[in-house]
């Protein structure tokens, strides 16, 4: 990610021109998939357009470093778990699960058969489940829909609950604005989601809690939007959560890890999975409440 500030001499150029100009090396796809996703940010808030900048203006662009050089990112992934039928890595940020120079595309390389059983988003870490073969993949597939698969997200957030909590909630996907929205009433359009969390470690001085998220329904952008919603927004989060609050802690990426996964599953190939959870060793994001 780059911050930068609009110089006189580079007002009325176009959003393309100046990146390209500062940082011969960027390939101007990028920059265009940037715009695409809406990671570009103008003086806070997210734009999709080419736009003509102004002196003074403030950019934030959310491109890996490394393609801001012309390189090519050594990509680490770390396998945490894996067997016959399954992998399981730990994603880190600013990487697809899919696409363009994904985890996906760089475990083919290594794998005969190798295909992702669900997704996260780009900045946010943990686990991500691989199938090695079609039984495996349609099974697991099954399982994330019948909600065979507990998930555990570990949340940094601005705020911190009064108590321990299940909440429920409707949400629209807007796929234009690539945004969901919560409402606490049913509304036509709207799908009902439940989330819960459990308070692990608060800071009462900088007011942030440290929280484990269970995804009842997995909706996009459920725990960022939900949680946002309920008052308790992810440190980092650009979308969903406050530019001030994260540029005072000096937080551009949402503080958010798939952090484990239990297995409940009696029937089938993978049934010897059955109570089996896969967790990361550490739980992250304790050093921002520290």
């Amino acid at each position: 990610m780059k911050k930068l500030l609009v110089e006189y001499e580079d007002s009325g150029k176009k959003l393309t021109t100046f990146l390209t100009s500062k940082y011969p090396k960027l390939n101007v796809n990028s920059v265009y998939k940037a715009l695409r996703k809406k990671d570009v940010k103008l003086n806070g808030k997210r734009i999709n357009d080419n736009v003509e900048l102004t002196y003074g203006d403030e950019l934030e662009v959310y491109i890996v470093d490394s393609e801001f050089e012309g390189t090519k990112k050594e990509i680490n992934i770390p396998k945490v778990y894996e067997d016959e039928n399954i992998l399981v890595v730990n994603k880190p940020q600013d990487i697809e699960v899919e696409g363009e120079n994904s985890i996906t595309s760089y475990l083919k390389k290594q794998y005969s058969y190798i295909e992702p059983c669900h997704r996260i988003d780009r900045n946010t870490t943990g686990l991500v489940i691989f199938a090695k073969n079609e039984d495996a993949l349609n099974q697991i597939i099954e399982m994330f829909k019948s909600q065979s698969i507990e998930k555990h997200y570990i949340a940094c957030c601005y705020g911190i609950p009064k108590s321990n909590a299940t909440i429920n909630g409707y949400l629209f996907k807007d796929r234009k604005k690539s945004l969901v929205f919560i409402s606490k009433e049913p509304k036509k359009g709207y799908t009902k989601i439940t989330t819960s969390y459990k308070l692990i470690k608060e800071n009462k001085e900088k007011n942030i809690s440290l929280l484990d998220v269970t995804l009842h329904t997995g909706k996009t952008h459920q725990i960022r939007a939900h949680l946002a919603f309920a008052g308790l927004p992810l440190l980092g989060d650009g979308k969903y959560g406050s530019y001030e609050i994260n540029k005072r802690f000096k937080i551009y990426k949402q503080a958010l890890c798939s952090y484990s996964l239990t297995f409940n599953v009696e029937e089938g190939n993978l049934a010897y999975l059955n109570g089996t959870t896969i967790a990361l060793k550490k739980i992250p994001f304790e050093d921002i409440i520290d």
